[in-house]
């Protein structure tokens, strides 16, 4: 290469540095050959640290995404649970509420049903008593015959001891059968207090032994034979014990 030429281009290269041009250098006896080996070192060794800063900052990045996400997930899932526990809760408790209701609705209906049992038992019970009351009421013949049988009866009831034929017997020697006989000459009468009815029964005795359930008419004739009747035991044992005036 000819001085001259050789100095132009070193002038030209130290002029040109700054903006990474390239300058080519000339063999005398070579063909011209252009190389930017400096412009492309530079660009080469500026761009590696800036690719490996930016990975690092994604990876850092995606690495904070995930933990987060984990995070959430993990809030979302205890979450989640809680509800599934308080509803659980919730559940259980309206369960236990139903089951005491029905419970108690049982009960008062199996109470209702025993009331309106009983009640219905009460009601039949009393029925049958006034079926059996009408079945047992009898009828008397109004006569000597029926009044002695219905006296009986009423003894009977009491505890009053007597037949019908110690009845009858007395019956016909004090009063004939009348139950309107009344003693007005004996010692009864003189005293003011004669007796009275079918077994000739002074006032006072007939009020002392007269029997509940029959009148106090003196001379109804169930009444006076009851009575003379219930005095005859207390006295004699029985009317059936008893031969002349007592």
């Amino acid at each position: 290469m000819p001085k001259n030429t050789h100095k132009i281009a070193i002038a030209a290269a130290a002029t040109l540095g700054t903006a990474a041009l390239a300058f080519s250098v000339v063999p005398a006896d070579a063909q011209t050959t252009t190389t930017d080996a400096v412009s492309s070192a530079r660009v080469a060794y500026s761009s590696k640290p800036v690719q490996d800063v930016k990975a690092s900052v994604t990876d850092q990045l995606a690495g904070a995404s995930v933990k987060v996400d984990a995070i959430e997930a993990k809030k979302k899932a205890a979450a989640d649970a809680a509800a599934k526990k308080k509803a659980a809760a919730a559940k259980a408790l309206a369960e236990k509420a139903a089951a005491k209701k029905k419970a108690a609705a049982e009960a008062a209906a199996k109470k209702k049903a025993a009331a309106a049992r009983q009640a219905k038992e009460a009601a039949s019970r009393s029925a049958k008593r006034a079926v059996v009351k009408q079945v047992a009421a009898k009828s008397y013949a109004n006569n000597l015959d029926g009044w002695i049988k219905e006296s009986l009866d009423i003894m009977k009831s009491k505890g009053i001891p007597g037949s019908y034929h110690g009845l009858h017997k007395n019956i016909m020697r004090e009063s004939s059968g009348n139950p309107n006989a009344i003693n007005d000459w004996d010692i009864n009468a003189i005293n003011g207090i004669p007796s009275k009815g079918l077994l000739q029964v002074i006032p006072p005795t007939f009020a002392a032994y007269h029997v509940s359930g029959t009148s106090w008419n003196i001379y109804d004739p169930v009444a006076n034979i009851t009575a003379a009747a219930n005095y005859a035991a207390d006295k004699y044992g029985t009317i059936d014990n008893v031969n002349s005036a007592y």
